[in-house]
């Protein structure tokens, strides 16, 4: 396949990297140096306390490459737009869209460019940390999970499976997608938030009974758009998950928490912010998330000390 990945981060570079062993693979980044130092050295991946290097071509400028068959996008969700929007020229009438990105609701972008049967949503369980200019360590390898918001009558799906399995990944489709997305998106959305205005970690939340009480609300709420949107959740069984997450990792410290602090915009619009517009579309009330939704971006724009 001709891939172009949009964003050399961590997972860009994974996922670029990995595929390029069997696919004519562009990486794109806006970093030069991230950009020079790929075509000259390759990507090294530090897998099982092993470097590996892989070699995909890098770009910046994607102006002069022919359209592809599979975009994928990594970015962050706040530059998603725009990442798109940039390197419209890859994108053709039957190039693929697909987001593996944190949080919900990145089809409501991608479906700006292009139309829904071309689009191809997901999670994955790998994880990445950059120790350096192209240099990443690939830990907590697991599933790449795939699927559709329409039926797959292009049998996309299973193509793909076979390209990424090829490729070192494990791919699992997945017929409701959406259920597997908003089971993750539960515990970010009863955590992130709340420990970012809090300026708090993890663990704070499980120890504090008003921070305890602001998450199982969210929590409530959010489930009650699930069950309006036909999705299962265990309102009961996800509290206690909650809670044991905090309880399990007291010094994590949550993405959006970790941009605030460091006076970044934040990706709150599609963890928080996809309980919000779901809701809307559903008809179901969210106040919580609202307010929380409207003290991260005020704190997003406030002066820095």
């Amino acid at each position: 396949m001709r891939i172009a990945v949009i964003g050399a981060g961590a997972m860009g570079s994974i996922y670029g990297g990995h595929l390029a062993l069997h696919n004519e693979v562009y990486l794109v980044d806006t970093n030069p140096d991230v950009v020079r130092t790929i075509n000259e050295k390759g990507i090294t991946l530090e897998e099982n306390g092993e470097d590996h290097i892989y070699c995909p071509k890098a770009v910046t400028d994607t102006s002069g490459l022919p359209e592809m068959d599979l975009v994928i996008l990594f970015v962050k969700a706040l530059f998603s737009r725009a990442a798109l929007n940039g390197n419209r020229g890859l994108i053709g009438k039957d190039t693929y869209l697909l987001t593996l990105q944190n949080g919900s609701g990145h089809e409501d972008i991608l479906g700006e460019f292009a139309p829904k049967d071309h689009i191809i949503i997901g999670t994955t369980e790998d994880q990445g940390t950059i120790l350096g200019m192209a240099h990443i360590r690939h830990g907590g390898t697991g599933g790449t999970n795939l699927g559709m918001l329409v039926p797959d009558t292009a049998g996309i799906l299973p193509k793909l499976k076979e390209t990424m399995d090829a490729c070192g990944f494990h791919a699992k489709l997945h017929d409701n997608i959406q259920q597997l997305i908003w089971n993750k998106l539960f515990v970010n959305v009863a955590l992130s938030a709340v420990t970012a205005v809090l300026n708090v970690k993890m663990g704070f939340i499980a120890d504090d009974p008003y921070a305890l009480a602001l998450s199982k609300q969210l929590l409530h709420e959010a489930v009650a758009v699930a069950h309006a949107m036909g999705l299962e959740a265990d309102e009961t069984h996800l509290f206690e998950e909650i809670q044991s997450t905090s309880k399990r990792v007291p010094d994590g410290i949550t993405s959006i928490c970790a941009d605030l602090s460091k006076g970044r915009k934040t990706e709150v619009d599609t963890i928080s912010g996809s309980v919000v517009r779901a809701a809307r579309k559903v008809g179901v009330d969210v106040p919580a998330h609202e307010f929380l939704v409207n003290m991260v971006h005020a704190m997003e724009d406030r002066p820095q000390a």
